[in-house]
């Protein structure tokens, strides 16, 4: 059964005037001649997106859209109807959020984070009102795994995120070192299920610490060695600096920078290391 909203793998039925797919129960699915492909022919199968046309017929698409149904996006307001507003979401019809959609009027020019969906017509639509369908507790990811987030808002404890479209997650402000916007997507890891099933995240991949601990020390020596055996960073650098130079947290520094304190390879102060 193909999903509206969504790509599928349909197989051409008629191709002669105009290129049909099998639309199963849905019935035939246009795609539109500009969207052929020169060597199509009957019983060929091509991945398309699928979605309701102009006259609300369903078309297929080679392209692909910002958003499919069930995920969410940051898209701009390209016009304001009398039904609603038309975002630009990278098809030829643009996606429409119904004023009753709309947790605050949305205006011409601005983007906002929006939900993709079926309405009860069968209509593919996007809402605002997308928290009924974010969740806070996870029974479902696990510590270290690999996710997909949007950006949602910026808070007192760091940047509340979407996590794969469907929970709430944290990443906090000592542990972001690069400018973060709402709407950014970005690849990021569980760093830790706490005890209310709420979601810590990080946006650097987690290793065990001492794997972690071994190799950033070779980086250190081999940039001490590379700069005269001196380096401008300590224990009280900027959490900015330390992520600029070795792309970690200033808790990873610490402790690679310690063991090889440890095995007196290095003198340290507050603002610098030196080679023995």
């Amino acid at each position: 059964m193909i999903e509206i909203g969504k790509f599928n793998q349909l197989k051409v039925i008629r191709h002669n005037d105009k290129t049909y797919l099998d639309g199963d129960d849905l019935g035939d699915v246009l795609l539109p001649s500009n969207e052929v492909p020169k060597t199509c022919k009957v019983g060929d199968k091509l991945t398309v997106f699928i979605y309701n046309g102009k006259k609300g017929q369903l078309t297929a698409t080679l392209h692909s859209p910002k958003a499919q149904v069930d995920e969410i996006a940051y898209l701009k307001v390209i016009e304001i109807g009398q039904v609603g507003a038309f975002l630009d979401w990278g098809l030829s019809k643009d996606l429409l959020v119904p004023f009753n959609e709309q947790r605050h009027t949305l205006e011409l020019g601005q983007s906002y984070l929006v939900k993709v969906f079926i309405d009860d017509q069968n209509r593919i639509a996007a809402t605002t009102r997308f928290e009924h369908f974010i969740v806070d507790e996870s029974f479902y990811f696990k510590e270290g795994q690999q996710v997909e987030i949007i950006i949602a808002d910026k808070t007192e404890l760091g940047f509340k995120a979407i996590v794969e479209n469907s929970h709430w997650g944290v990443l906090y402000n000592n542990e972001v070192f690069q400018p973060l916007r709402r709407g950014k997507k970005l690849t990021a890891y569980i760093k830790k299920i706490r005890e209310d099933k709420r979601i810590d995240l990080s946006l650097q991949a987690l290793v065990p610490v001492h794997t972690q601990t071994g190799d950033l020390s070779d980086k250190i020596l081999a940039h001490l060695t590379a700069q005269n055996g001196y380096l401008a960073l300590g224990d009280k650098s900027p959490p900015e600096d330390i992520y600029r130079t070795f792309a970690v947290s200033k808790k990873a520094f610490k402790q690679a920078i310690g063991a090889l304190y440890k095995k007196q390879l290095i003198t340290t102060d507050k603002q610098s290391i030196k080679l023995r």
